[in-house]
Order: C-alpha cells, then sequence, then structure tokens
C-alpha cells in the first residue's frame, strides 16, 4: 500500500462525507450551512486542482462538483475521479444548454444541477444517489456468478464484465445495468418511464436526455455501426428494444 493510501483520512461513520467543488462564495457559505443541518459533512476545494487533492485524503460519499472551476474544469475533474472511483458525482451548472448536461453525463456523473436551485431539492438529488450505490456485498464468488449471453454480447453480472465480438469493453455502471435490462427483456419494449426507474430509481428528478445519453454510449460499444443500430433499437414515442441477432 502506498504512503498515500496510507494517509487517507477514515470518514466519520455518523456524517455523510461531501467534497463540495465550488468557488462562488456565497453556494459555499450557503451549502455549508444548510448540508450541514441536513447531516452532511462538507469539506470545500475551490478550483479544479485542489478538488483532485482533497478527493485523495478522504473516502467521500458524494462529490458535488461545479463544472466552471478554475485551474481545471469540472469535467476534466470528473474524468479523472471516475477513473478510479465509482463515487456518486453530481455536477452544476450556471447554464442550462444541452451540451453541457450532455458532456458531464457522458464523463461519468450520476446525476446534474442547475444553478440556481433550491437546497431541498439538492439534498434530494443526493439522498438518491446515495440510494442507488452498488453494494461490494453484492458480488458473488468467483465459481458461480449469473450470465446474460446473446449473440456477440456476453454480460457476467456480478463481476460486471462485459464482451463484445470476443473482447472486454468497459461499461460505466449505469450503462451496465441498462444493457443488461434490456438484454434480460430481449424482444420486449421498455418504456421510458421503466427504463429511468429501473436504472435510476422512482425518485429521480432529472429529464430523459440521461437516458438518451446512455443508449447513444451503449450503442456505440456493442454495435457495428452505432448510427444504424441493429440491436439497440428505438421504438419512437414508447422507448427501447434489444433485438439478439440472427445466429450466423
Amino acid at each position: 500500500m502506498s504512503d498515500k493510501k496510507k494517509a487517507k483520512v477514515n470518514a466519520v461513520p455518523d456524517r455523510i462525507q461531501v467534497l463540495l467543488a465550488e468557488d462562488e462564495e456565497s453556494f459555499i457559505d450557503a451549502l455549508q450551512i444548510g448540508l450541514g443541518a441536513e447531516g452532511f459533512a462538507v469539506t470545500v476545494a475551490r478550483d479544479g486542482n485542489e478538488a483532485l487533492a482533497r478527493f485523495e485524503e478522504r473516502d467521500y460519499d458524494v462529490v458535488l462538483l461545479d463544472m466552471m472551476l478554475p485551474r481545471l474544469s469540472g469535467i476534466d475533474v470528473c474524468r479523472q475521479i471516475r477513473a478510479k472511483s465509482a463515487v456518486p458525482i453530481i455536477m452544476v451548472t450556471a447554464k442550462a444548454e444541452e451540451i453541457d448536461t450532455v458532456v458531464a453525463l457522458e464523463m461519468g456523473a450520476d446525476d446534474y444541477v442547475t444553478k440556481p436551485y433550491r437546497l431541498r431539492e439538492l439534498v434530494a438529488r443526493m439522498r438518491a444517489v446515495l440510494r442507488r450505490r452498488p453494494s461490494d456485498e453484492r458480488d458473488a464468488p468467483d465459481d458461480h456468478f449469473e450470465v446474460i449471453e446473446l449473440g456477440d454480447i456476453r454480460l457476467e453480472i456480478d463481476r460486471r464484465r462485459s464482451i463484445v465480438r470476443g473482447e472486454e469493453v468497459h461499461l460505466r455502471r449505469k450503462e451496465f445495468d441498462l444493457l443488461a435490462i434490456l438484454m434480460e427483456n430481449a424482444g420486449r419494449v421498455l418504456t421510458r418511464e421503466v427504463l429511468i426507474d429501473r436504472i435510476w430509481g422512482s425518485d429521480y428528478f432529472g429529464d430523459t436526455k440521461t437516458l438518451d445519453v446512455h443508449v447513444k454510449r451503449v450503442r456505440a460499444l456493442i454495435e457495428a455501426d452505432p448510427k444504424t443500430p441493429v440491436m439497440l433499437t428505438t421504438v419512437r414515442g414508447v422507448g427501447y428494444r434489444f433485438d439478439a441477432p440472427a445466429p450466423k
């Protein structure tokens, strides 16, 4: 174990540890008071580089990450955190443009909020992503695990491995869950509402762009031609369907 890992501070068990990456003092002051009253312990980073440094010092339960940070953008911070951790990340943006939302989700963010937001809404989103965290206790022994295999795609559910045309590909947590649900129901149309409820939970506050982004990323990894999908297909006005390729 490296000295860095040995020096990592253990979280206080009765407080939810939050890394707040934000450079606007008015938001920092309000969130420290408001989140503190809701049972969260808040560590503040005022730029992107400091956010990465603080992340290495402690085990956090959730990261609240402003997109427009000084020195290193929130998008870059999100990318680097997600490369080594599955900690829930909520992106914060002052812009309501779709491109900001899409980029944040593609970098691995679990949810997003747009400034100005209400504390009650933010706390609800934070608690929602915390409830959806995967548990290490669900891992199965190596000698027994569930597999879904259709055509050239093999999903090892408990190991969370995805193999496409004989090669392992990296699916993020919710992308894996999306593909698994669709493959389990191959040939059936699953509505957007059902997919969102199954993957993000019935208390999800976001819009359906989140689902669309995840579908797009999954297609890019499993389809021979993502622009003309033949497996993960859209049923207009309803939802999505997984069609197993015919045997060759």
